[in-house]
């Protein structure tokens, strides 16, 4: 029998995971670093509980998903449009929603990626401005490329990719700073803690992880990776590791925070800042690496945040994803226009992200209510209809979606 080798066997395991690898490039990105960061600095690890929560439940959002396209051959929003009464108005409803909640985080992406690349500039070129515009168009340009001549399979290597130099970043960060285990098991206790911001970032934890648009890309990649009925054991897998890795990625900036400025005493506003103060901590060398992990996560995060538009429109028209067609490329080439939002706005890219994560966690409830539904209907399910746990975790995941909304309407209101 032929060997199969080490590299072989790895690449074997990513193609396996595709899906769950495309979601954690888009899950994890700039917004998900600085809300871990800002809440490991503020609160320690006491707010840990609700990443856990917030990724459990996206798995059990992941599996129903999924596992609904696989059994229909049909993606979410049709879905939706096509078996709950009403359910085209609550489709187009998710469509302007999440559309809108993605160019917000497009802006705020980019402008961040432009501050990092700026900041490494400085650092590299011993005080060097670049304008944020140029890096900005840079990056746009190459994206553009790739996404004009690309397939999905081509975007998913990019990100596995990026998703990997992005864990390794974060990790070797974490090395290196050594945050005391002292200070992150005290933390650890769950707790509300009763101070102003505090529910908002509840809430930002839950949009940035337990998002609403994953579950509804969650069945256009999965249909795209041309998974069937006999793919259900892959696909929960598949959900499985992606959740495992959303985790233990955004534990480990939330550590590596609460390790170290929050037992310094020291609070974290945006991205940036992040930078300046771990310079101190960990030297230069820190310094780069976390630009580099940031910028990979938060280029990661662009490639599904402007392929949103066109294959929600494909999903609710029932139509084949064509990203190559005229109308996707007009699309594209919109979302990139809004990369350009932070060059001519006052307001700052953290403080857009924020806005966006909350407003996804507002969305959750719309897309976790309609699965609820769909996963028990015989005549949409067949003998594949959810099972007594699964349908558990479901209605928890209604019910914690509800909450994190009222925590983030109250912290606005």
């Amino acid at each position: 029998m032929k060997k199969i080798s080490l590299r072989n066997k790895i690449l074997v395991a990513l193609s396996a995971v595709g899906p769950g690898l495309f979601l954690i490039g888009y899950n994890i990105g700039t917004g998900s670093v600085t809300t871990m960061a800002k809440t490991g600095a503020e609160y320690g690890m006491s707010l840990f509980w609700a990443l856990i929560l917030s990724c459990f439940f996206t798995y059990i959002l992941m599996v129903a998903y999924g596992k609904v396209t696989l059994v229909t051959g049909r993606t979410a929003l049709y879905n939706i449009k096509s078996e709950i009464k009403g359910g085209w108005v609550l489709s187009l409803y998710i469509i302007f929603a999440l559309i809108i909640g993605e160019l917000l985080a497009l802006m705020g992406v980019m402008g961040i990626v432009a501050d990092l690349v700026q900041e490494g500039v400085r650092l590299a070129f011993e005080g060097y401005s670049m304008s944020r515009f140029w890096i900005i168009l840079f990056f746009s340009i190459i994206l553009y490329v790739l996404l004009w001549y690309g397939r999905y399979q081509m975007f998913e290597k990019v990100l596995t990719v990026l998703v990997i130099l992005m864990g390794l970043s974060f990790v070797v960060v974490f090395f290196m700073v050594s945050p005391s285990v002292d200070a992150l098991t005290e933390g650890i206790v769950p707790s509300i803690p009763d101070t102003p911001g505090a529910l908002g970032l509840i809430a930002a934890i839950t949009g940035t992880t337990c998002s609403a648009a994953v579950f509804i890309m969650r069945s256009t990649v999965v249909a795209e990776k041309g998974w069937g009925i006999r793919d259900l054991k892959t696909e929960k897998r598949d959900a499985a590791v992606s959740a495992a890795m959303m985790l233990f990625l955004s534990g480990v900036i939330m550590a590596v925070a609460a390790g170290t400025l929050h037992v310094s005493g020291l609070r974290l506003e945006n991205t940036v800042e992040m930078i300046e103060l771990f310079e101190p901590i960990g030297g230069e060398f820190a310094a780069f690496v976390l630009i580099i992990g940031i910028t990979g996560a938060g280029l990661s995060t662009i490639f599904p945040i402007v392929l949103i538009a066109p294959w929600l429109i494909a999903d609710y028209t029932g139509r084949p994803r064509n990203i190559h067609s005229k109308q996707s490329r007009w699309l594209i080439f919109l979302a990139m226009l809004f990369a350009f939002g932070t060059v001519f706005l006052d307001e700052r890219p953290p403080a857009l992200m924020v806005f966006s994560q909350a407003f996804q966690a507002c969305i959750l409830p719309a897309v976790a209510i309609p699965i609820f539904l769909l996963i028990n209907r015989s005549r949409v399910m067949h003998e594949h209809k959810a099972s007594k746990s699964l349908n558990i975790g479901i209605f928890a995941v209604i019910l914690f979606a509800l909450l994190t909304s009222w925590f983030a309407l109250e912290e606005f209101l």
